[in-house]
């Protein structure tokens, strides 16, 4: 089960196996410079004024770096209480200072007792909780190193701007590599649900989808009892066909998600679809700005309404998405009885304005163009064109 996560809500897994690789990394650092710290105490210990502080500071720092790389190496532990730990541990090895070393030592402004080891727990607020916490961690061991020393010189503010540099550093680091690899693994994930859906729906349109279409046709051409049977099951052709879809719209839009304000057109469309209208794209996805994604949808579906009205509720009908260069292309057509000639502008002249607002209307804003192509007997075809490129019309595709 995912941790709790310190942030609210729960951890993503592949962000926990992201952390733990990078406090790995700490544990490696902790104990080098520990290794270091040990060898400077031996080297000196002659001139400590409590050597056995001394000693026992050096001691608290081997446990220390032992236990904490242990504690960090579980997600489940690395919370506030263990980075409040740890840094304390450090700022009291680093308080040490002045009662154990000599006069002397401080004067020459010799390394403090734990030396460059205090960085390793400004480094854990820096990997755990990111960049601006790593600072602040950084900034308070600043005040504590400055307060050991008497007058600081060029090698003490030299070594306070490399720890503040690397907790800056390394809290951005792990920041950008825990968000590529999150976003890594939600893009395999969702190359995977595309995969097995595309294998499902390969699946079923082979098998059912087609003995449900050849009940309707026949269903239909029998007519009586066998029509009503013959619709019941184009209404499941409709359903199932949107249950195979249906986690492909949701992994289209997410994978869409990387640009802001824009939304696929294919995938909108999709949701037209039913057993009298058939949505066909492009096999990739139609990136348009949002607002223009959901007025395409509302022309086709102000059309798909008009053949609904004026041709019967089970007419057929279809829509296509195509590019051609930076222009947009959607056409809806039936195959009614056509529109007679003068039958749009009477229409017009009579106050009913839906094929003029809701088609020519929507496209003129939108810096586009409507064409109807139709003919008695001929159905009706209306292709829709907008330039994808048109920053009037706040469009963006990829």
């Amino acid at each position: 089960m995912p941790r709790p996560s310190a942030r609210g809500g729960l951890h993503d897994p592949v962000a926990d196996q992201v952390e733990t690789t990078l406090f790995r990394a700490l544990a490696v650092l902790r104990v080098v410079v520990a290794v270091y710290v040990v060898a400077l105490g031996v080297s000196r210990w002659r001139e400590l004024d409590h050597p056995v502080v001394g000693w026992v500071v050096l001691g608290v720092i081997v446990a220390w770096t032992g236990t904490a790389a242990w504690l960090y190496d579980a997600p489940g532990r690395r919370g506030l209480p263990l980075l409040v730990v740890d840094f304390l541990v450090a700022a009291l090895a680093l308080l040490s200072t002045p009662y154990v070393q000599s006069d002397a030592m401080l004067e020459r402004h010799a390394s403090t007792m734990p030396s460059f080891w205090v960085i390793t727990a400004v480094l854990a607020w820096a990997v755990a909780r990111g960049w601006g916490w790593g600072l602040g961690a950084a900034l308070v061991m600043t005040l504590l190193d400055l307060s050991v020393h008497t007058s600081p010189n060029g090698t003490t503010w030299g070594n306070i701007f490399l720890l503040l540099l690397a907790a800056g550093i390394v809290g951005y680091s792990s920041s950008l590599i825990r968000e590529a690899t999150e976003a890594r693994a939600e893009a395999e994930r969702i190359a995977a649900v595309l995969s097995e859906r595309a294998r499902l729906a390969r699946a079923v349109h082979d098998g059912v989808l087609q003995v449900l279409a050849l009940m309707q046709r026949r269903g239909l051409e029998l007519g009586g009892e066998a029509a009503e049977l013959g619709r019941l099951a184009g209404d499941q052709e409709a359903a199932l066909r949107a249950l195979v879809q249906g986690d492909v719209l949701p992994a289209r839009s997410a994978v869409a998600a990387g640009a802001a304000g824009e939304r696929d057109l294919v995938a909108s469309l999709s949701r037209l679809a039913s057993r009298t209208v058939t949505v066909s794209g492009p096999a990739g996805q139609v990136l348009l700005a949002e607002h223009l994604v959901r007025e395409l949808t509302a022309v086709a579906r102000a059309c798909l309404d008009n053949v609904a009205r004026h041709v019967g509720p089970d007419a057929r009908a279809w829509v296509l998405v195509e590019l051609v260069g930076d222009t947009v292309v959607l056409t809806v057509r039936d195959e009614g009885p056509g529109i007679p000639v003068g039958r749009l502008e009477q229409a017009r002249d009579e106050g009913r304005l839906g094929v003029s607002e809701s088609v020519r209307g929507r496209m003129a804003a939108l810096g586009g163009t409507a064409a109807l192509v139709t003919a008695p007997g001929q159905g009706t075809a209306w292709e829709l064109c907008v330039v994808a490129s048109r920053t009037d019309a706040g469009v963006h595709s990829k």
